[in-house]
Formats: structure tokens, sequence, C-alpha cells
């Protein structure tokens, strides 16, 4: 009996809504950052524009003053806004902060860190592996400094956990694992990923429950058709590569780990195309309702070492572009060298007790959206990994 399941032959770009932004089991079902800021989607909003900017708590009882605080953070916005507009233009944008304010399953389950930009187009809902200062701004455009602290810092990966029969992706740093669930354009099982060209087998096998570690594939009169199966499990593979680098790693650069049994590791990097897929890799399943600190542990095991030397040819280029008269870190030198195109990396220093990654003295995070813009790579360093003593430094291109 086949299914009729959508397929992914072809996986198309998914954008959440406002009723998307979170989920019924209120699990981390909000938009994809990386895509949203590299398709400059953020950056073309129809005004007036929301930006609410808020620390969170993962765990009880702190998380029960969060959505308290959210409200008031609204009713900010919400005077803020009526400073400048008609309560009738604004009350569409604030009645979705009022929808997410009132969902219980959403603050059960929250990050370390919230921003939540809205406009008449657009409304979207990020949670942050890291904290941010509280804020609140309506404007012609978003408030995207916090957000860039956050995506340019050095040490984030995502971790792919693949199985036969199933997928789950996650996001971390050094010191935090979060998995992105439902992982936004991506085929979560075979069923979804090849529909009703799945093989029968298959479709037996998850009926009686043949999945994820310490379950055998119980083939009932099938026997015949392994290789099929087998077949099956390729495709599978290949529509999550495509859709975790299309979806995921292309827009974000960051390293990818893969956890799976060490049977999976080969037909995965086999058919994977994934520039990003690490060499080394993570050699069991991640299990499904317990904690992420083992995998957390074993994927920044892999990672700090490539993280370390990353740090050290960043220090040793900068180094070598300076005898060469191309690089600064003169702030004022570099705001015109990134209008003129010439800044091939922007470093940028954050220190972990200021929560939103700004720095007043040298305007950082500013210069870095601008040398963004302008096709630089930017990078957010703690202080002891900057390669001069400067705040802020630039490797120049000419």
């Amino acid at each position: 009996m086949k299914r009729d399941v959508k397929r992914f032959d072809r996986v198309e770009n998914a954008s959440l809504e406002s009723n998307e932004a979170t989920n019924e089991t209120g699990r981390s079902s909000v938009n994809n950052l990386e895509k949203d800021m590299a398709s400059g989607l953020l950056n073309n909003a129809i005004p007036p524009c929301f930006s609410l900017y808020q620390p969170t708590h993962r765990h009880r009882p702190e998380n029960g003053q969060d959505p308290i605080r959210f409200r008031n953070l609204v009713k900010a916005l919400e005077e803020s806004a009526l400073q400048q507009h008609e309560p009738s233009e604004i009350q569409p944008i604030l009645d979705q902060y009022h929808a997410l304010a009132s969902n219980l399953d959403f603050w059960n389950n929250t990050l370390d860190g919230l921003a939540v930009l809205a406009s008449k187009d657009i409304f979207r809902v990020y949670k942050l592996h890291q904290p941010v200062a509280e804020a609140v701004l309506v404007a012609e455009s978003f408030q995207l400094k916090p957000l860039l602290s956050v995506l340019q810092t050095s040490d984030r990966y995502h971790v792919l956990g693949v199985s036969r029969n199933e997928i789950r992706l996650f996001e971390g740093n050094r010191d935090v694992l979060d998995e992105i669930d439902p992982p936004v354009g991506i085929p979560r099982t075979m069923v979804e990923a090849l529909g009703e060209a799945i093989t029968e087998p298959h479709q037996t096998v998850a009926s009686y429950g043949g999945v994820g570690v310490g379950h055998s594939a119980m083939h009932h009169g099938h026997g015949g058709k392994e290789s099929e199966v087998d077949l099956d499990t390729e495709r599978f593979f290949r529509a999550v590569d495509r859709a975790v680098l299309e979806e995921y790693s292309q827009p974000s650069h960051l390293p990818l780990i893969l956890a799976a049994l060490p049977e999976h590791h080969h037909v995965f990097r086999s058919v994977s195309h994934n520039p990003f897929l690490m060499k080394e890799g993570i050699d069991f399943y991640p299990p499904h309702q317990t904690g992420n600190g083992r995998l957390c542990q074993s994927a920044w095991e892999l990672l700090e070492p490539h993280h370390l030397a990353r740090l050290a040819s960043l220090a040793e280029a900068y180094g070598t572009a300076s005898s060469e008269g191309l690089a600064d870190d003169n702030p004022h030198h570099i705001a015109q060298a990134i209008l003129d195109g010439r800044v091939a990396k922007l470093l940028i220093e954050t220190q972990r007790d200021r929560p939103d990654g700004m720095d007043d003295a040298t305007g950082g995070i500013e210069l870095g959206q601008s040398a963004l813009a302008s096709g630089a790579e930017v990078v957010v360093l703690p202080a002891e990994q900057m390669p001069t003593s400067s705040r802020i430094a630039a490797i120049y291109r000419y």
C-alpha cells in the first residue's frame, strides 16, 4: 500500500508565517535566522519596523518571568509606535506580539535570548543561544546589530543526526547544543522524503516500529528486496544532504558534524555534496528524550581543534597583511575601507559580560553590518583571541 506523502525530490524554500512561529509542542520551531539574513529579507521590510530583544531563561523558576517581561516590552513598543503612527496602522503588528505572549508552550521552551521582528509584511521569531540586552525600537528599518553579533560568533556549528528512518538537526556552540525542531525545509523521515516512491519493505519496517538505535529491520516476506531498501536509504540521505546544504549550511557557512551509527556514516558521506561536512564524525545516533550533554561534549571535542586552528590562521593572516600594508585596526580607516569595498575580513571583539555584543567605542557591530553587505567575512571574537589590542581589525583586499 502506497502512502500519499509529499516527496522531497526538490526541496522548496520554507518561510514561517506568524501562526507558525511556534508549533504545538512549543519546541524550537522558529525562523531560520541565517537564511533570512542572507536573503536580505530583514533589510527590505515595509515600515514601521518593530524590533524587540529580550534575555530569556531555559529552566524554571527563572523562565516564569519571561512572558511577563515580554508583555512589558510589547507595551513599550506600543507606546513608542503610537508617538509616530495611527493605532489602526500598528494594531495588526501588535496583535502578532500579543498572540506570542499568550503561547504557553513557547515560553516553556525558550533558550538564552529572544528576538522578535515585525512589520507590515514580516513577523519573525528567533530563539537565540546567547543572551541579548533588553531593547525595543520602532523605526523605518529593523535593529539588526544584536543578531549580527550572534551570527558571527566564531564557535557555532551544526550537528546532523541521521538514521535509516529519520534525521535530527542541532545548533550549538562550545557551551550548549539545542535541537532545531522542526528543521525548516528538510525531510525528517524517509516516508516524508520519498513518499509514494518508498519501497514496500520500509513501509513494513515503519509499521512495526523498526526505527532508531537498538532496533533491527524486520522484512516480512520481502527479503529479496534488501538492495532496494538500501537504495531507499541512499535516496533518503541524498534528499537530506541537499536540503541541509541549501537551507542551513550555505546560508550560515557553519561546520556540520555528522552523528550516526558507523554503518550509516559511509552511506551518507558517499552521497553527500556538502562542503561544510566535517571529515570527523560522532559514532552514535542522538537518543530521544534525553539531554544533549554527551552530544554537545562530543561535538565540541571534534570542533575545538579546528576552531583554534581557524583563530590562529586569522591572527597569522592579519600579521602577514599588516606587514604588507593590507591591514588596519583604526575604526575610522576601516569604515572608509568598507565603503570602498576593500575589506576582505573584519574581526570584531566582543566580551562575554556584554550580552548584546555591542562595542560603543568602535561601533564594531555596526561596521560589521556594513562589511557583510559589502561581501566581507565578519568574525566576532573574545578579547583574548583578537590579533591586536584594538577592538576591531580589518584585512584588506587591496
